[in-house]
């Protein structure tokens, strides 16, 4: 029997159960890591200790849950916090490394074997680290995350129309930096 999160969640709350909390950080951990590894620029020791931080804080506060949102909605809005707290302690601005890596969930569609799709990749890779950091962060949530605008404004911590300019103003930015694969 596989329950949902919030059936864990409720196990958490009422009994204390770890390892009901467990099966929450088994289920979120790629998707809270991978979005925090993307912040940090590929730093994975980083992404790492904010991934985990995340998790000591959720668990601190899982009673502030309020199943408004996805509970992996609402983890990536610790984790963007973490890492926002982070960046203003080290008073050092986090930039995304192009790795071809990263864009593979962004370039969805291109397979990843013929020089002409890496030719892309590398493109794509440019563009996005061209993006200043909540545009990046904006695609990435609703785009490699799958996250509506909605949930993206939530974790972004800003009003809906924000997220939706900045995914508007991030998919010009790129559609003219990709120009040359799809001209008009």
């Amino acid at each position: 029997m596989n329950a949902d999160d919030p059936d864990f969640i409720a196990r958490v709350l009422a009994h204390d159960d770890r390892q009901a909390f467990g099966t929450l950080v088994r289920r979120h951990q790629s998707t809270v890591h991978n979005f925090l590894r993307r912040l940090t620029g590929g730093q994975h020791a980083l992404a790492e200790d904010l991934a985990q931080d995340t998790f000591i804080e959720a668990y601190r506060h899982l009673d502030r849950f309020r199943g408004g949102s996805a509970f992996s909605t609402w983890l990536l809005g610790i984790a963007y916090n973490r890492f926002r707290s982070e960046r203003r302690r080290q008073r050092d601005t986090a930039e995304w490394t192009g790795d071809l890596a990263e864009c593979d969930l962004l370039a969805g569609s291109v397979a990843t074997t013929t020089p002409v799709s890496v030719d892309l990749q590398q493109d794509l890779a440019a563009a996005l680290e061209h993006l200043p950091g909540p545009e990046r962060s904006a695609v990435h949530l609703c785009y490699a995350e799958g996250l509506t605008h909605e949930e993206a404004a939530w974790v972004l911590g800003c009003p809906l129309g924000t997220v939706k300019t900045l995914v508007l103003r991030a998919k010009a930015k790129l559609r003219d930096a990709l120009r040359v694969w799809a001209p008009i």
